[in-house]
């Protein structure tokens, strides 16, 4: 993974190696790559942050909005600097699991059946591509600072993604509790970031497979591979982090019938997002990091609402069933520039909730 900073100075350089010396040694358990990566890009956000207060020049930061993750800053300067990184062994391939019961595949495969049927009547907006997508949020997460998981506040979080194919070197904008960052382009991408997984344009969203078998291949061929980490989770993760996003109605709709698909996928029953909404649960759990992770789904329309991710057994840094994320999503809209509100101009892609 690339260092997100462009043009970082000796100085800064300096700051970041004095945190990771303060900081805790590392803890007896990995993060998925997926979380690591989301951990160190708002690291990097909360560092830069803590040096414009001291008012120092703010360098470019990336802050992939497909990856953003419900967590706090705190959390992530104990997971990243303090070294939580991903082992090598236990690599599960795609498929192993399919001999699973199907009492426990059903269910899921039956919600998502409903979810998708629902995503395809729904009506959604072409996005023009000099357009922004925005979403509202609320996210919470796990402080790991101490060594042990703390809970922390709510946070209110908007981002403005820019919809341009690209490659771009500016990506967006991000607005955390009130303070506005901008999206960058990651230091690697000389000529910027393109659409694709990482950046998922509206535009890139519609060339996808709407066929979910096709979907699944290209998903499971393009996911990030990590080594040790299972496949069938990766790319459950990987369908997650596109979930919430405006997109035409087809593309979500193939998009829950890939899930589907995949073993291990199970309902929810007690999901609930970051604000205590309960809705619709599918969940998966990743057996090699002991953490399950949930999507919400409204009871009513099936529409995303949220989801969570917690774990499902004691580790030094918590017990069963401690957060270490969740988030809320509270509207989704088209808006014709960075930082402007829907109520300024725009179109709503669902009800405010």
């Amino acid at each position: 993974m690339n260092d997100r900073t462009t043009g970082a100075s000796p100085e800064r350089n300096g700051d970041r190696e004095e945190i990771a010396r303060l900081l805790p040694a590392p803890g007896d358990w990995d993060l998925p790559r997926e979380q690591h990566l989301r951990h160190k890009e708002l690291l990097m956000h909360h560092i830069d942050r803590d040096q414009a207060t001291r008012t120092r020049p703010a360098r470019r930061l990336l802050l992939r909005p497909a990856l953003l993750a419900p967590a706090t800053a705190l959390t992530l300067a104990g997971v990243l600097v303090a070294g939580i990184a991903l082992n090598d062994s236990g690599r599960e391939r795609s498929g192993t699991a399919s001999h699973r019961a199907a009492t426990d595949m059903q269910p899921a495969a039956a919600l998502l059946g409903r979810i998708s049927d629902a995503a395809e009547d729904r009506t959604t907006p072409a996005v023009r591509d000099d357009q922004f997508v925005y979403t509202r949020e609320k996210t919470r997460g796990a402080d790991l600072t101490s060594g042990k998981a703390v809970i922390g506040p709510l946070t209110d979080r908007e981002v403005w993604a820019a919809q341009e194919p690209g490659p771009l070197h500016r990506l967006g904008l991000i607005r955390e509790n009130g303070e506005a960052f901008p999206v960058n382009a990651e230091l690697g991408d000389a000529d910027g970031t393109p659409a694709g997984l990482s950046r998922p344009t509206y535009r890139w969203l519609s060339s996808l497979p709407t066929d979910p078998d096709k979907l699944l291949a290209y998903l499971y061929a393009k996911t990030p591979q990590a080594k040790g980490r299972e496949r069938d989770q990766a790319v459950f993760e990987q369908i997650g982090s596109l979930l919430g996003a405006v997109m035409p109605p087809a593309t979500a709709a193939a998009l829950y019938r890939a899930a589907a698909k995949i073993p291990g996928v199970a309902p929810a029953p007690q999901a609930r997002d970051a604000i205590g909404r309960r809705g619709l649960g599918i969940a998966r759990d990743d057996t090699r990091y002991g953490i399950r992770t949930e999507w919400v789904f409204d009871q009513k329309d099936f529409t995303f609402v949220g989801s969570r991710s917690y774990l499902t057994r004691d580790t030094s840094y918590g017990k069963t069933g401690t957060l270490l994320s969740s988030e809320a999503e509270l509207e989704h809209a088209v808006v014709d520039k960075a930082g402007q509100q829907p109520a300024e101009g725009g179109t709503r892609t669902d009800p405010q909730s």
